[in-house]
């Protein structure tokens, strides 16, 4: 979020934060501009109006280098030319001030949603052998099993199953999981491991997430139950 009245982004970060979303906020254009080039977010939400460069600016930049990310501006400036302005930029939603907090989270969400998402698949949904992920209700199931998961379990979960089989560094997971204001103890990660692995594993033999000594977990699935590895796909006959 790139936004530089304080008041309106520790307000906006904060709901979004209760929503589920890791937030990270910029309070100049130029500063934000550079973080959202690292490509690793999700969406962007940015004011119209910032110091050091103007928001319709960013977005300008941002289209200019292929940059495909979800934007959603907001603005005091509201007025049809001008919502038409923010849209030829490149901005895919526009929402004048004063607003509701949830309409941003809407608008957001709907910018997060996959516009095409394959058939039979739904989406916010993993699947890797045994094991699946809802990231949209917090669920991971496993054989059938129901596990309901905390909003940053659910992140750390999700980022473990998009690398199946491969290790996952404790900073991979910091910042998939937390902002980047952040300042995390030695051992914030290794809690968090142990609580989902806990969840997880309950009532079962084997343990999905293995400790790496000196370099972070891996997912690894037991042999034979082996499924797609990343792909969005339906839950709906186990959670029947």
């Amino acid at each position: 979020m790139i936004e530089d009245d304080k008041r309106t982004s520790i307000y906006l970060r904060r709901g979004l934060t209760e929503a589920g979303h890791v937030v990270d906020t910029i309070h100049d254009g130029r500063t934000g501009l550079a973080m959202a080039l690292e490509g690793i977010y999700h969406a962007l939400v940015i004011d119209r109006s910032l110091p050091g460069m103007d928001g319709l600016e960013v977005v300008r930049a941002l289209r200019s280098k292929d940059q495909s990310v979800p934007i959603l501006m907001l603005s005091a400036k509201a007025s049809t030319e001008q919502r038409v302005e923010g849209f030829q930029a490149g901005c895919d939603a526009y929402l004048g001030k004063p607003y509701a907090f949830v309409e941003v989270l809407a608008r957001l969400e709907t910018l997060l949603r996959p516009s095409t998402p394959a058939p039979g698949n739904k989406p916010g949904q993993m699947q890797i052998g045994e094991l699946q992920l809802d990231s949209t209700q917090h669920l991971a199931i496993r054989q059938g099993h129901r596990i309901p998961l905390g909003p940053r379990e659910t992140l750390i979960l999700e980022k473990l199953m998009l690398h199946p089989d491969q290790i996952v560094t404790r900073l991979m997971l910091l910042e998939s999981a937390w902002d980047y204001d952040f300042d995390p103890n030695d051992n914030v990660i290794d809690k968090h491991i142990h609580r989902l692995r806990r969840k997880l594993d309950d009532g079962f033999d084997v343990s999905l997430i293995v400790t790496v000594p000196g370099a972070g977990y891996r997912l690894e699935i037991p042999e034979g139950i082996h499924g797609s590895t990343n792909q969005v796909s339906s839950m709906e006959k186990d959670s029947g």
